[in-house]
């Protein structure tokens, strides 16, 4: 899906070499400041290499338009965006950037039970609790359904308990629809729980590359 070749970024990243397989779970491990979230901005076009080359299914990134990119790699920071409006709101305007056709309340509160939100969609985003809104900016990413995501710490708001549900099903509609997905991490644990490829980042270089199950 990504081909990174002699990638360089400031004095922050130094990649030779790394590919991301479609169709898989992807960890990006490493301490803060290794540049895990400047290689996701990359991937999402927020930022630009200044040496090497991003290719998106084949195609170098930069020749490929911006809001087209975006709307196939999606990425969620770690403190999501949430627009002003109702919880509904927030969920579809996705969808709308999309260009998706909006789905029904029943559908969204479902989503929303499904990882623990019980909330009314006509309440305000704006009251949410933090591990509210990560949750509640991951659904609307699911119901964008792109071939990409991108996730930054994607539970460090949530308790274990809550986070292990959020990313078991999440794990389930990844794994279900054969999507792509990219997940930040400073955790060796969740790196291992979810990732099939765990990239280790140490000082922007790419350490080392492993496989489930055939960790070295």
């Amino acid at each position: 899906m990504f081909i990174l070749e002699k990638v360089r970024y400031k004095n922050i990243l130094e990649i030779e070499q790394l590919n991301i397989e479609e169709g898989t779970i992807t960890c990006i491990l490493g301490e803060s400041g290794s540049g895990k979230t400047t290689l996701l901005r990359l991937l999402n076009h927020l930022v630009s290499c200044d040496q090497g080359s991003i290719l998106y299914k084949g195609k170098n990134i930069k020749e490929i338009d911006a809001v087209t990119l975006r709307r196939e790699v999606v990425m969620q920071p770690q403190s999501p965006l949430i627009f002003p409006g109702t919880i509904r709101d927030n969920l579809l305007i996705g969808l709308a950037f999309s260009k998706k056709d909006p789905v029904d309340d029943e559908k969204l509160q479902q989503q929303l039970q499904e990882v623990g939100v019980i909330k009314a969609l006509n309440e305000d985003a704006g009251v949410l609790s933090g591990g509210e809104k990560q949750r509640l900016a991951l659904i609307r990413i699911m119901l964008m359904d792109p071939p990409v995501i991108l996730l930054d710490e994607p539970t460090s708001a949530l308790d274990d308990n809550t986070g292990e549900t959020v990313m078991d099903n999440l794990k389930n509609y990844v794994q279900a629809k054969k999507k792509t997905l990219v997940m930040v991490t400073h955790s060796r644990l969740f790196a291992s729980t979810y990732g099939e490829t765990i990239v280790t980042l140490n000082g922007g270089k790419v350490k080392k590359i492993e496989k489930a199950g055939e960790k070295s």
